[in-house]
């Protein structure tokens, strides 16, 4: 007789359903029905987790934003150099553009659902966050680059994350990730003219 593996959480499901669902159809394009439909559990369930889909949200580019740092922690573990930390983000990108979505890769599911979102909303700040905090994961391997210019570090920093945005921007629009090999190529480059 075959044990039954155990169900996971309804908190687990429910995220595991927004997840998948709120990247491949959009935060507005996600109603709560088809939330509970795909986690497989009852309505209260959901309201049990949380206190509305706005909760549920937030949850959800919180989850978003720790996967990012989980791929990058990943890549960063095996680079040696200041130099390969801050290409392990660009790594780090390349995995999440590669990741295998029921639909496809979209882009970043982070300024996706920012898009989506009022001006003023707490989850534009959150994303915002992200973003920031990605600049300055860049900014610290600079100055790590270059310490006896830690001026330099900001400026560059800022430099190197508007090229890995305009670079999954373009990589969502075509649903791969070779605008963001060639991004990091771009940046190796610079890198390597400015050492």
């Amino acid at each position: 007789m075959s044990e039954t593996p155990p169900k996971r959480p309804a908190y687990d499901r429910l995220m595991q359903a927004a997840m998948v669902l709120f990247y491949n159809h959009g935060i507005n394009g996600t109603g709560i029905d088809a939330i509970v439909e795909r986690a497989g559990v009852a309505k209260k369930s959901l309201y049990n987790n949380f206190t509305s889909k706005a909760d549920l949200v937030s949850h959800y580019l919180e989850a978003r934003h720790a996967e990012w740092l989980a791929l990058y922690d990943a890549r960063a573990a095996s680079a040696e150099t200041p130099q390969a930390r801050i290409l392990a983000v660009f790594d780090a990108y390349q995995d999440h553009a590669e990741f295998a979505y029921e639909r496809g890769f979209r882009g970043c599911g982070l300024l996706n659902a920012a898009a989506e979102l009022e001006a003023g909303d707490i989850g534009r700040a959150a994303v915002r966050r992200h973003k920031e905090e990605v600049e300055s994961i860049l900014a610290k391997h600079l100055t790590e680059l270059f310490p006896d210019a830690p001026e330099r570090a900001a400026p560059l920093a800022a430099h190197i994350a508007f090229l890995l945005e305009g670079a999954m921007a373009r990589a969502g629009l075509e649903g791969n990730s070779a605008r963001v090999l060639a991004a990091r190529a771009m940046a190796d480059d610079m890198l390597k003219a400015l050492t």
